[in-house]
């Protein structure tokens, strides 16, 4: 949908209906009022008639002639004191009555003037007003007119933005899907705009910042297989001098082989890092995974902490298939069971079922009653080496890329991990994945 065209149309008209009147106003203020001077033209006969007619009578022939106007008239020509007119009109127009003035009343299609200002018409003439009623004055076609007018206007200033706002909004909707891409993991995806499209400059800077990220993903990433590969080497010569160490003097020296023994437990970890660090590049490309159809619930439930606590599992049977790398999905529950074991005081729990509310997506909630995750720390507990700082995670030891590595696999099969509260008192890691 264009949500650009409905805010122009919107500005548009409220435009337009702001100058009708400030144009109104000002004519207003500068020649007097616009509708009562449309008034004044359609009434043009009967004024004149009173003008150049009547008014041109002898003072002794006034009267007769005002009679022969009434006869041939559609218009009624009446006489009323002045006071009554003036009971009759607004504050406003009181003053040109008084004056002389010819005074129009659009609400009833009628017009005042005093019969003269001096009495010279007749006995009494100063202080009678002629009232003409039954003018032809239509004020309903005068406004008519105008909307049709504004409705004309408005029509060819929004055709035009009608048609640029859907190109611009196809443009920025363009641009959406390829920072969506982007964001996915396809590092490939570029803006391809017109040359002449508003939006061209603003591509041209998203694709110079994806080209520069893209870059530095990459480098980042063969720098990390790179010293990874590289490490193996040096810890397989390691482990190899410290079993040697352990044959010829271990058994001789007790001391020494508690020595060992440490030191091939830090080169151990030290290979479990290296292992892990070629998984999360790994992970970096959708060709990591293997795709085929596999049941989600035998998956489920064939994942379980190892440690000694409470662990209940609730999984629905009606999960269905799913089209993806069991074993790397399995690896990314597995990583959050044994993150939430690594914290949890004594209870684990692990749910999955359908989430009908939201197109049947697959929804994994693995929670514990631990410590739980700060508020301000969720945002970053799934970056890598990311570890908080707190006693619990001093404990609990790890290297922060077991979080990072779910998350990765996950994506991989287009779903997501959230983290929150948990109502145990802990943690609770929430996977979704699409029907």
């Amino acid at each position: 949908m264009n949500r650009i065209f409905p805010r122009f149309a919107a500005l548009v008209l409220l435009a337009i209906s702001l100058g009708t009147v400030v144009v109104y106003a000002t004519f207003s203020a500068l020649f007097g009022d616009p509708v009562e001077e449309i008034a004044r033209r359609q009434a043009t006969g009967q004024i004149f008639l009173l003008e150049q007619y009547i008014d041109q009578a002898p003072a002794d022939q006034w009267l007769a002639r005002l009679n022969k106007v009434r006869e041939v008239s559609e218009a009624t020509f009446e006489l009323v004191p002045l006071p009554a007119a003036l009971a009759a009109l607004p504050a406003a127009k009181r003053a040109r009555l008084n004056q002389g003035a010819i005074v129009i009343d659009t609400g009833t299609a009628s017009f005042y003037r005093r019969v003269d200002l001096a009495g010279a018409r007749y006995i009494g003439s100063g202080d009678d007003v002629i009232h003409a009623q039954g003018l032809p004055i239509d004020i309903g076609q005068a406004l008519a007119m105008e909307a049709i007018r504004f409705g004309v206007i408005a029509l060819f200033l929004l055709v035009p933005i009608g048609w640029w706002s859907r190109r611009h909004w196809r443009e920025l909707q363009a641009l959406s899907r390829v920072a969506d891409d982007f964001g996915r993991g396809d590092l490939t995806a570029r803006a391809a705009p017109r040359a002449t499209s508003s939006v061209a400059p603003l591509a041209g800077r998203i694709n110079d910042m994806a080209g520069r990220i893209a870059l530095l993903l990459e480098t980042r990433k063969h720098l990390l297989h790179s010293v990874s590969h590289e490490l193996r080497t040096p810890i397989a010569r390691l482990e190899f001098a410290l079993e040697l160490l352990r044959h010829r003097h271990g058994a001789a020296d007790p001391a020494l082989e508690q020595r060992v023994l440490a030191m091939e437990s830090d080169v151990g970890e030290l290979k479990t890092l290296v292992d892990e660090l070629l998984d999360l590049t790994r992970l970096d490309h959708a060709g990591a995974m293997s795709r085929r159809r596999f049941a989600l619930a035998p998956m489920l439930r064939g994942c379980a902490p190892s440690a000694a606590l409470h662990y209940d599992a609730s999984i629905a049977p009606d999960l269905g298939e799913l089209d993806g790398d069991e074993r790397l999905l399995a690896r990314a529950l597995n990583n959050l069971l044994g993150n939430a074991v690594k914290y949890a005081a004594a209870r684990v729990t692990l749910r999955a079922a359908r989430d009908d509310d939201n197109a049947g997506a697959v929804v994994i909630v693995v929670e514990d009653d631990g410590p739980g995750v700060p508020a301000d720390a969720r945002g970053k507990v799934f970056d890598p080496f990311v570890r908080l700082a707190r006693a619990q995670d001093e404990a609990v030891g790890g290297y922060g890329l077991g979080l990072s590595i779910a998350l990765k696999a996950v994506r991989l099969h287009r779903g997501d991990i959230a983290v929150d509260d948990s109502p145990l008192g802990g943690a609770r890691f929430t996977i979704r994945l699409p029907a």
